[in-house]
């Protein structure tokens, strides 16, 4: 069992930066996939990013490559999610997810937190 728990959204202007963070609970975190997945108001949820145990092999949805990285700490049971350069359609609940494939798919997912809300204002 794996409990997530996300947290560093907000409120920020357009070219803006956050970082979430994602801060797992059980000493099998390191053996995970990591991933970001994201929900707009009236949007179906979209992936964002992934992160393999190993923390080198990462991948990313067009819309966030080269503003967005993910980077994670097995000594820490934590993944992070820099933002930069953000947008107004970066808004949305952030979710953090835990799987054992790295895959885009949500369904794949085994874990999941609770969210946390990103505003990007224009």
């Amino acid at each position: 069992q794996v409990q997530l728990v996300e947290s560093g959204g907000g409120l920020v202007q357009a070219g803006g930066s956050l970082r979430l963070s994602c801060a797992a609970s059980g000493r099998t975190f390191s053996s995970y996939v990591m991933a970001w997945f994201r929900r707009a108001p009236g949007k179906e949820r979209e992936f964002v990013t992934f992160i393999h145990w190993n923390g080198r092999t990462t991948s990313y949805a067009d819309s966030v490559k080269g503003r967005f990285t993910i980077s994670r700490d097995n000594a820490k049971n934590t993944v992070y999610l820099q933002m930069n350069s953000l947008k107004p359609e970066d808004t949305a609940v952030y979710y953090c997810a835990a799987g054992r494939m790295p895959t885009m798919s949500f369904r794949q997912y085994d874990y999941w937190g609770q969210g946390t809300q990103v505003t990007v204002s224009s």
